[in-house]
């Protein structure tokens, strides 16, 4: 049975998706993709616009697990690991530096492509694309700021640093210390741009299947067979894109993420007058803590914002009186804070914080690890998986591709690992 979409912000705002109905029968196609977020979306829709025969399956509806459920802040950075970490984590399995610098452009570019595709397919997004910025919430941290500000900005991004004056316009408060921005960054409706992905992809030729779970992934003299509880698809290639909402069809795949409980909230519609007074240039934020203080606007008004807790028991209370007093102290300008929506959906962590790109068997592409982060990335990721699953040799797309998964020890202990995890993050916080 397909799972109604859980009530949100952008489940109460966004366009209705387009009709898909559950897959019936066998059919056949040149590439099956499994999962129908923004990777999956995305994939379909490159390789329609290719002209290659595409399929997609979700088990729910579309955008029903992270791609509809985030901040829908489109960051083109990774969370906690700057360029020349990823260069030199990428260089001695891929022959060198040029991979590494490769993917590192990838990153570089994806919001910059997410709005771009948004535009060229008219996706009603509430897309705003007035930058990102991340403040330093201690001074000591501007050294960070200053690190990846030159760090992207050496390779083409067009970053630049903040006084603490600056970043107190452009925020509305003197929380922060500074802090540096990237102007190609900004802010969505993440569901409305799922269900846009969809549309596209549709008026391209792709067939998509929605309540068409996937059960069994199996090589077959005719091709990959992925069934269904209704039908089957038999397909030359397979992308999985199913990350933190990963099943039991492919088994270890599971355990190279931690699926990490994000909760996000919205307030009522702030007045005009106290509208003005917070994020003025429409910024979307997200600060240097590793607990992340992060806000943005919709386009209604109201504040949209959230946080995580250490354990999720009592989730709703606990989560609403946290990020109550969060905002109070941030933004006192606000007085009294409703929360009209609040929400929770799963990131996919790795342990190494990056993502990766693998081949699982020939012919089945799968990537992991948003770490956060996934919302340009993942749509930028399937152009490339694409690519890739149409005669592009896999050397040759921006990102490392590699055939051994890096499973997690101790997998079975992540809700113990997640929850001392978070601590380590509050304490890291607190200190220089």
């Amino acid at each position: 049975m397909t799972a109604p979409m859980p009530p949100s912000l952008w489940a109460a705002t966004a366009p209705p998706p387009p009709v898909t109905a559950p897959l019936v029968g066998d059919s056949r196609c040149a590439v099956a993709v499994i999962g129908g977020g923004f990777t999956g979306l995305s994939t379909a829709l490159h390789l329609a616009e290719a002209g290659v025969p595409v399929t997609l399956v979700e088990a729910n509806e579309i955008g029903w697990g992270a791609s509809g459920r985030n901040n829908g802040q489109v960051i083109p950075t990774l969370s906690r690991v700057d360029p020349d970490e990823i260069v030199a984590s990428v260089a001695p399995e891929h022959g060198g530096r040029d991979k590494g610098e490769a993917f590192v452009g990838l990153i570089r570019d994806s919001a910059a492509f997410t709005f771009d595709l948004i535009r060229r397919h008219g996706i009603a997004a509430e897309a705003v694309q007035n930058g990102w910025i991340q403040p330093a919430h201690r001074e000591s941290r501007l050294r960070l700021s200053e690190t990846r500000a030159e760090a992207w900005g050496r390779r083409g991004a067009p970053t630049r640093m903040y006084s603490r004056a600056e970043m107190a316009s452009l925020t509305g408060t003197d929380h922060w210390f500074g802090g540096w921005g990237n102007a190609t960054g900004g802010r969505i409706n993440p569901l409305g741009l799922a269900r846009g992905l969809a549309k596209a992809a549709i008026g391209a030729g792709a067939m998509l299947h929605t309540g068409s779970p996937v059960t069994a992934i199996e090589r077959t003299p005719a091709g990959w067979v992925v069934t269904t509880p209704r039908g089957s698809l038999t397909a030359d290639r397979v992308v999985i894109a199913t990350h933190a909402y990963t099943g039991d069809f492919w088994p270890a795949l599971k355990r190279t993420i931690v699926p990490v409980r994000s909760y996000q909230m919205a307030t009522s519609v702030l007045s005009d007058n106290i509208r003005k007074t917070i994020l003025p240039e429409g910024h979307a934020l997200s600060d240097t803590r590793g607990d992340l203080y992060f806000y943005r606007f919709d386009a209604n008004g109201r504040l949209v914002t959230g946080g995580g807790l250490i354990v999720p028991f009592g989730w709703e209370d606990r989560i609403r009186a946290r990020i109550t007093d969060r905002v109070r102290r941030v933004f006192p300008q606000i007085g009294e804070v409703r929360f009209d929506y609040i929400w929770h959906g799963y990131v996919a962590g790795t342990a190494d914080k990056l993502p990766h790109v693998y081949e699982l068997a020939p012919g089945v592409l799968t990537w992991t690890g948003c770490n956060g982060r996934g919302v340009a990335l993942a749509t930028i990721l399937g152009r490339e998986l694409a690519k890739a699953s149409s005669g592009t040799a896999l050397r040759d797309i921006a990102a490392p591709v590699e055939t051994r998964m890096r499973t997690i020890p101790g997998h079975a202990f992540r809700a113990a690992g997640i929850a001392w995890n978070v601590a380590k993050l509050r304490r890291a916080d607190a200190r220089d």
